[in-house]
Order: C-alpha cells, then structure tokens, then sequence
C-alpha cells in the first residue's frame, strides 16, 4: 500500500480571498463556459541520424526565422498581460543557441561514445504506435467480417489483434496517461478532465495549473516590479516511457499524445502536446459565432455576436485574450460578399482569402497585440436573408506559439515551416459548436477529416526523420466522429428525434474504412523492415449514450447532499449546497467524492466512516432502475480503495461509477448542478460515449508481430517499448512486456471482480 497524500485543512482565506486572475474553460461536456479562480501563486546511437539533420535543419530554421523575424512582444498567459520582448533579443538568443550547438557537439559525441559502452543492444531499429482515439473492438470485428477492412486483418494475419484493456476510469486523460506511465491512476494522479479545489470545491483542470505571478527584477537590496508572467505546470505524474528511452540515447518523435501539456523537457526527442492544449483566450476551446438572426433565448455555449450587413460587406471583430488593462483584445475582420460568383472575400489583418458558402478558410493569422493566433472561418448560411459565420476557437499560432506547445521551443515552428500551419488546440475538432447547432454536421466532418490530414503529415514527417528510435502519433478523429454521429447507429436515439437519420447513416462505418485505407499509407511509409514494431492502438472503446443520470440529484433524495434552506435544486458548480450538511457529492464524469473531514474545507465525513458510507452508497447506486424503461442503470459501483493504492488514491474520487451501455453521468451532474429529476434524454449531437465500466470498453491492439498473451493492457505498452529498446522496466511500472515470456506482475487494469459483463458488439 502506497502512503497516501492528504490534504491539510484549508485557511479561510484560501478561498474567500477575491482572487486578481482567472483561467477559463469551458466545461467538459460542451457546455457554459467556466472562469475558474485561480490560487495565489506558492512563494543514443538511435538518436544519431535524425538528430544529426534536425540539428542541421534547426541551425539554417533558426538562422531564416532570425532573418524574417518581425519585432514581437511576448504574450505572458492568459489573463496576465504582456510583457515587452524585442526582436533583438530573439536574434541573440538564437545565434546563441545554434553557436552553443555547433561548440559543444565535438564534446558531446566523444561523451557518447564512453557512456554506450555496455549498453544493452536493442532488440529492434524502430517502433511506431499509431493511436486511434475511441477506436471500438466490436465495431471493427463487425465492419472487419463485412469487408471493409481488409489491410487490418492482413495485419493480424501477420501478427495479431486482441482488445486492450483500458484504465479505470475509461475515459481519455486516464488512459493515455497509463500509456504514457505504464501505471494506473493512482500512480499518474489523473482521474478525469476536471478534479475539485477540496478548498472551495470549485473545478479544476486536472491535468494542468496554469497560472500568472509578478516577476520581479531582483536588485540584491530591492525587487523591482516587472510585469508578470505565466506559469505553465503539468499535473500528471510519475513519467513517460519516452523520458526513459531519452536517458538511454534512444530518439523519440512523440506527436500529440494526450495530457502532455506544457511540453515537458527531455532528452533525445521531440514532442508536440495534444489534448489539454488550450486555445489563445486560455480555453479549453472557445468558438465564436456572428450572425444576422437574433437567437437571443437560444443557449449558445460560446461567444454570440450580433452583426448587420452593410451592402455587401460585414465588419466585425475576434475576441482575443485579455490585453495590459484586463479587457479583451480585438481583432478586426471583414467579409465581402459577391452574391452573383457566390463567393465572399474575408480579411483578418492584412491576410485576404476567398471562399464560397460552407467552405473553411485556410488556418489565418489573427493578431493582436503582442500576440497573434490562428482560426479558421466557415460561412455556414448565405441566403437572400441571413448570414452566420462560424469561427473556430482561436488557436495558439504554432510558428509563433504563445504558451510551450512543444519541445523543443522550436519544434512546433519547425513543423509549421515545413508542412504550413495547424490546429494545436487540444479538443481540436469542435464537438461543442455541434452541439449548440451552430456549425451542421457537414462542417463538423469538413473540420474533423482537415485536421486528421494535418495530423498525417506530421506523422509522415516524423516517420522520415526517425529511422531509428521510438515514434508514436495520436488521432483524435476517431473519437470526435464516434462521440457526434454514434446516433446513426441507433434511429431510436433521442437524438435523433423529428431528424432525418438517413444521410448521415453510415458516417462510422465510412470511418472505420478510411482508418484501413490509412493503415495501408502507414505500412508503405514503413516499407518491409522486418526490424519495425508496428502497433495500432487505442485508449478505449465506444457504446451509445441515451440517457443522462444525474447523481447529484440522486445523492439529494438519498439525503447524502444536502442544499441550502427553501432550495430544491441547484445550478452548476454547487451553488446551493449546504457544505456543512453534505457527505457526497461528484462532478466531472467518472466518480463520486465523499466530503471528508481534512480533506475538504467543510469536510464532515470522519475517517473511520468513509468505508461504510462508501459501501452504503455502492449498495444502494447498484439497485438504481431508471423508471422509463425498468433498466438497471449501474453495472458495478467500484469503491476506488479496492483497485488502486497507489500513492495518490487519497486524492481520488471514493467512488468510480460503471454504468451500462446507453447510460452515462448527465450533462448537468458533469457540471455539478443538481435537477429536478435524475434521468434525462440525451437530446445532444454527443451521442456516444464510453464513461463506463471499464470492461465494456475496451480499446484495439493490433501488432505486426505476435504477442505473448490474449489479454494485452493499455499499461503494457510502456514496458514492452522499453524491452524492445533493451532499457530496463522500472520496477514501479505495473504492465508487462507483450513479447517473449510473459513475466507476471500486477497488471493496470486486471480482470475487475463483481459481475459479469457482456461484452458484445453493439447492434448497428
């Protein structure tokens, strides 16, 4: 058993204070965006061929930007403000770092040269993991039988496929972390999207603490104020496999893996952060939405604007991040329309571009001051009446990146100047925009399938570049197309409801054969090398999402919540909640909290009352029916003690919910509100999901090589990299190699005890 962490009671002005800064997201769900307050600040030879030209490349990249660089301030985060940095100072860091380069590479080299001596040799040249966000087991074998995947059963003709188990919870941030780490959630202190401020019970990011502090001149007898700056902090712990095969002079190229922002340094790799990446506003995704119609009544997640036309001609402004004085910066933009060639000129800037009706813009530049982002613009009606112009969330510029999207620094702008601009928001496709029905699905897909060709450049790129080493890539299309078009699969959905389900019937099962034709140009930019791994994973599985359960609610008429004097429900993030009298509560999407004493601010729950409470509350959720179709909603309720004990158990939710297919946290409960009734029809476009038992979501493995096993996990990924590298597996890691004897160690999600789970294919 691990020593847990505890939390010390919090002092009252912690959380009474009036903060000065604020990060802003909008919640996980696709819902109201939130303005979270933030706290005061706390006082080898593999790596040879490809670092050899990237040093190359970086030397002449850097010596051009130097050439082309414009003067800049430095952007210093969001809500802070902008600090002076001139372009002189880009030109002297730079030649100082390509000179510092150039100096001390004869000395590096020589030091190599001793430190390989006894190193264990590697068993292969290279390895590739192709990460297939939310690709589904059932629904492969399905479309696999029918034909449309021929390439991937030729691959495990050749090696093998088995379902991969995934972590517990089963949701994204979690497994791509037990990826990453080879450990569970207790081990990488991620257990959803959101987490909860024990002080004041407000959400948090999970993953990152982001945050901006004064920066002071320190004279030695006096500190001088100097503007502020950010601090950029990942929450994930333990490390990734990568940082082990760096140690050990073995090359990376790690492109958008989830839950790897801010890029963390290490050696003999690159990286580009995915999920978690935040857009220029500090949002977890923001779009905006301009529009002729007044759609005042209509709840609209992101940010509305009003606009009239002018003639032809609609003038406007982006919405940028908060300047010097705290307000929000704006941006001008201007759209021409020429109603006869049915084309519109649209100007950001001094950028001029040209499109027709439901048609994206290239990526535009959108500056500001101090500080420049990148969108892309959809006109989404033009008719003789109305125009509404959908603008995708504002993105960090990856040739100019505000906030360290990547490492090196420059590894972001390097891609940029070779393969031209690109989405580095994290939730890249805007599943919330769909949602609120401001874009259709035909602009979803156009977005969604844009962004997976950018992603397969940069794959091709670093496939080129890394003949030897470790390469792993990470598409999240998969999963986005799955989440907003898995109520095709089902005309009952509510979803569905007074919608024609025909014309987008078969937009998985076209997924699904893109994915094969995919798999076709990855294997030909592997050629036949017989000293190449190939493994297609992904992180989980899907099943529908009919019916929301709002626990909150449930907790109330249980009398484990209790609300505030005369309330009988409560809006988001615990407005009305009596703290004082409360014992349980959840938010986010995978678990239930207990209110405990020296945990919690207002904690009442005693120490030696949280295993019985958690039991009493487990019994009763596992006889949960909802009343409109005599269903049990909850196939297993698991106390989190009984599978984790890694050392950051204690910071867990007590409580991790294993739904049934088709039922999943609401959209209300996710944001900590408490409704009227518990069950409600999922009416959103997000109509899949896969915040379940973990059991009946289990992820896809595909290899080029036979495996050692029937049950490969998520967490087996990391130490059989290592293995295939000839590293040694740290002892804390708990998967095991999936090659040559299988060495038994405790798995990261072994077989769950409870009931058993049907794991069929879902009816399409």
């Amino acid at each position: 058993m691990g020593s847990p962490l505890r939390y010390r009671a919090c002092p009252d002005d912690r959380f009474l204070a009036v903060l000065p800064t604020s990060i802003r997201l909008p919640s996980p769900t696709g819902e109201a965006e939130l303005a979270l307050p933030l706290p005061d600040a706390p006082p080898g030879p593999m790596a040879d061929p490809y670092r050899d030209r990237f040093l190359r490349r970086l030397i002449a990249g850097s010596l051009m930007l130097v050439t082309c660089t414009s003067p800049a301030l430095a952007y210093i985060g969001p809500g802070a403000g902008f600090a002076a940095a001139g372009s002189l100072l880009v030109l002297l860091g730079t030649f100082a770092l390509a000179f510092g380069i150039i100096l001390i590479w004869p000395i590096k080299a020589v030091v190599k040269v001793f430190t390989l001596r006894g190193k264990t040799k590697a068993k292969v040249k290279r390895v590739v993991v192709v990460g297939l966000d939310g690709f589904d087991p059932g629904l492969a074998e399905q479309f696999a039988e029918e034909g449309l995947m021929p390439n991937f059963k030729k691959l495990a003709d050749q090696g093998c496929f088995s379902r991969l188990a995934t972590a517990m919870p089963s949701i994204s941030p979690v497994a791509w972390s037990t990826y990453a780490t080879g450990v569970d959630a207790s081990r990488h202190n991620i257990y959803d999207f959101l987490t909860r401020d024990p002080c004041s019970y407000m959400p948090v990011l999970s993953s990152t603490d982001t945050r901006t502090v004064p920066r002071n001149l320190n004279l030695g007898f006096a500190k001088v104020p100097f503007g502020q700056r950010a601090i950029y902090k990942i929450l994930q712990k333990s490390q990734p496999f990568w940082k082990l095969l760096g140690a050990n002079h073995i090359w990376s190229s790690i492109i958008r893996v989830p839950i790897t922002f801010p890029a963390q340094k290490f050696k003999n790799g690159t990286l580009l952060s995915g999920m978690c990446v935040p857009d220029l506003q500090g949002t977890q995704g923001s779009f905006s939405f301009y529009s002729t119609k007044e759609r005042s009544g209509e709840h609209i997640g992101g940010q509305q604007f009003r606009i009239t036309c002018r003639g032809n001609t609609v003038e406007s402004k982006l919405k940028g991040p908060p300047g010097k004085d705290g307000h929000h910066m704006k941006c001008d933009f201007k759209v021409e329309l020429d109603n006869e060639s049915r084309r519109a000129k649209i100007t950001i800037g001094e950028e001029t571009v040209e499109v027709g009706p439901q048609e994206y813009t290239p990526w535009m530049e959108v500056p500001f001051e101090g500080v420049k982002g990148i969108a892309r613009i959809y006109l989404q009606t033009w008719d003789d009446t109305d125009l509404e112009i959908y603008v995708t969330p504002i993105n960090i510029d990856p040739e100019d990146p505000a906030m360290p999207i990547s490492h090196p620094l420059v590894y972001s702008i390097y891609l940029a100047k070779m393969l031209g601009k690109y989405a580095t928001l994290g939730l890249a496709e805007d599943t919330w925009a769909l949602n609120e029905r401001v874009i259709d699905e035909k602009a979803f897909l156009d977005q969604a399938w844009l962004i997976f060709e950018e992603r397969k450049k940069q794959l091709w790129e670093v496939l080129d570049k890394t003949p030897r080493g470790f390469v792993t890539c990470v598409f999240d299309t998969t999963d986005r197309i799955s989440h907003m078009f898995y109520r095709y699969l089902d005309p009952t959905h509510p979803a569905n409801k007074g919608k024609d389900t025909e014309i987008y019937k078969h937009v998985i099962r076209d997924l699904y054969a893109k994915m094969d034709e995919f798999l076709v140009e990855v294997r030909e930019k592997l050629g036949d090398d017989e000293d190449t791994v190939l493994m297609v994973i992904s992180d989980h599985g899907f099943c529908n999402f009919r019916r929301g359960v709002n626990l909150n609610t449930w907790l109330r008429d249980e009398g484990y919540l209790v609300l505030k004097e005369g309330e009988t429900t409560s809006p988001d993030w615990f407005a009305n909640v009596d703290w004082e009298k409360t014992r349980a509560f959840t938010l986010g999407l995978t678990g239930i909290f207990l209110n405990r004493q020296g945990r919690e601010r207002d904690g009442i729950v005693a120490a030696g009352d949280v295993d019985a409470l958690s039991a009493e509350i487990k019994g009763k959720l596992e006889k949960l029916v909802d009343p409109a179709s005599g269903e049990e909603v909850i196939n297993e309720v698991f106390l989190t003690k009984n599978h984790h004990d890694g050392p950051y158990a204690d910071l867990a939710p007590e409580l991790l919910i294993g739904y049934k297919r088709g039922f999943r946290h609401s959209w209300d409960c996710a944001t900590g509100a408490v409704s009227e009734e518990i069950f409600t029809d999922n009416t959103k476009s997000w109509s899949g999901d896969h915040c379940v038992d973990p059991r009946l979501v289990p992820g896809v493995f595909w290899c080029n090589r036979k495996i050692n096993t029937d049950e490969p996990s998520l967490g087996d990924i990391a130490p059989t990299t290592l293995e295939l590298f000839g590293v040694d597996i740290p002892g804390y890691m708990q998967g095991a190699p999936l090659f040559g004897e299988r060495k038994v160690t405790r798995k990261v999600t072994d077989k769950l005890p409870g009931r058993q789970v049907e794991t069929s294919k879902e009816e399409v």
